[in-house]
């Protein structure tokens, strides 16, 4: 029988610790929004990722019409651009009352005998000193294999015989594919004649009634986007100018000064190598690397090693001043691309239509990003469509025709879009030109 007591109970030890309910961590407790606004993220992601594939596949089939469309194209392009080499003397002549189509034609046909002066130039030269260059090579050979049986190589006589006649006969097993890659080249050829005879009836076509192609685009699209089709095309046609301009004033110079340094150094072919340098800086960065190194290998195999290792330097200087002087000045007037996206644009071009799609991607790369600023300017609510001069194109007419007229915006509706970045962030930006 137990007797109860007025003290309480001890306790046991097993009563004096609580058993915790739950284990403690360190990550914050969850907010109540958190999973309405996980699920409008996820949305907003869902949204961003459809659009994303939507322009991809756009792309794509672009990328696809282009390239079915691109026998076409090709002329249309390259008609364009021998335009904008034509365009100032025709322009000259139709301003002296001459007749578009004769301006044209009389323009067209002086642009061909220059070629074709060139090309009578140089052929002569080429054919006349071909064989005494074959024989310098084959000595240059020699001289190659005797280098490198020398120190630092040491190589023995032997090796290098051997290498030189695995060479040869890898060549002759496979004359087979040699022929089937000179004929692939003879067809190439033949279409770059097709091309270019198509590509100069364009021209002739751009020259004689180029002033009617806007405003009949104009006239395609609409009252309201008539002063952007306009502008657009203004801005189109000015950085092809400039782009032509630009790359033919610094293959002058890198031809004239490379050319100048092969003369003095006796090197054959000069005119040749200088006329291959002035039309490679067309293509930008790689034109100018692929034409020094031919003349580096002329030099080589004809004046010997001291002499080529001089026209090396020569070329390179000359490519370092193009490089750091010219051509950012240039490009802060025109282009505005940076030396990276030429590269890469080149290289795209290169790989996907070889040698013209070096030349155009340039100037196609040059346009889009004319494109781009433009829509940019127009979603920031500037005006890129009014011209430096306060004016704007507007669209006028009847039933029977119509016309772009310029118009003088009014103070109060423009907003000042500002000019183009030069490609140095350095260099000043020149002011913009306002009424």
């Amino acid at each position: 029988m137990s007797t109860s007591t007025g003290a309480p109970a001890a306790a046991s030890p097993e009563s004096t610790t609580a058993e915790p309910s739950s284990v403690g961590t360190r990550a914050p407790a969850p907010s109540p929004d958190r999973m309405a606004r996980m699920g409008q993220a996820s949305r907003r992601a869902a949204i961003a990722s459809a659009q994303l594939l939507l322009i991809a596949a756009a792309v794509v089939v672009i990328g696809y019409v282009l390239g079915k469309l691109w026998v076409i194209l090709l002329p249309v392009v390259l008609g364009l651009l021998f335009s904008t080499v034509l365009w100032p003397a025709t322009r000259f002549l139709r301003r002296h009352n001459w007749p578009p189509a004769l301006a044209a034609a009389v323009v067209l046909l002086l642009f061909l005998a220059l070629i074709g002066g060139i090309i009578a130039g140089i052929a002569p030269q080429v054919v006349g000193q071909v064989e005494e260059l074959a024989n310098q090579f084959s000595g240059g050979l020699h001289e190659v294999q005797r280098w490198l049986s020398g120190p630092p190589f040491n190589l023995g006589e032997d090796q290098v015989g051997n290498a030189v006649d695995a060479l040869i006969n890898r060549v002759q097993q496979n004359a087979t594919s040699i022929a089937g890659y000179a004929a692939t080249t003879a067809a190439t050829i033949g279409n770059v004649l097709i091309n270019l005879v198509l590509a100069l009836v364009l021209a002739f076509f751009y020259l004689k009634d180029g002033p009617r192609f806007t405003p009949w685009l104009a006239a395609q699209t609409g009252s309201r986007a008539a002063p952007h089709v306009a502008a657009l095309a203004g801005k189109f046609w000015q950085t092809l100018s400039e782009f032509i301009r630009q790359q033919a004033f610094v293959g002058f110079i890198d031809a004239f000064f490379i050319g100048l340094g092969l003369l003095v150094l006796g090197v054959p072919l000069v005119l040749p190598l200088a006329v291959l340098t002035f039309f490679g800086a067309f293509i930008p960065i790689i034109g100018a690397v692929v034409a020094g190194a031919f003349a580096v290998v002329i030099a080589l195999v004809s004046v010997g090693l001291t002499k080529a290792i001089i026209v090396l330097g020569i070329v390179l200087l000359v490519q370092q001043l193009e490089g750091n002087v010219l051509q950012p000045f240039l490009q802060g007037r025109g282009l505005n691309l940076h030396a990276a996206v030429v590269i890469l644009a080149v290289t795209a071009g290169s790989s996907l239509a070889g040698i013209i799609g070096a030349f155009l991607s340039v100037p196609v790369a040059a346009l889009i990003a004319v494109a781009y600023r433009y829509a940019r300017d127009q979603l920031d609510g500037l005006t890129p469509e009014v011209a430096p001069d306060g004016t704007r194109h507007e669209l006028t007419g009847d039933a029977t025709g119509s016309q772009l007229v310029k118009q003088t915006v009014p103070e109060s509706e423009r907003l000042d879009t500002p000019p183009d970045p030069p490609a140095d962030p350095d260099d000043p930006v020149p002011p913009r030109q306002t009424a």
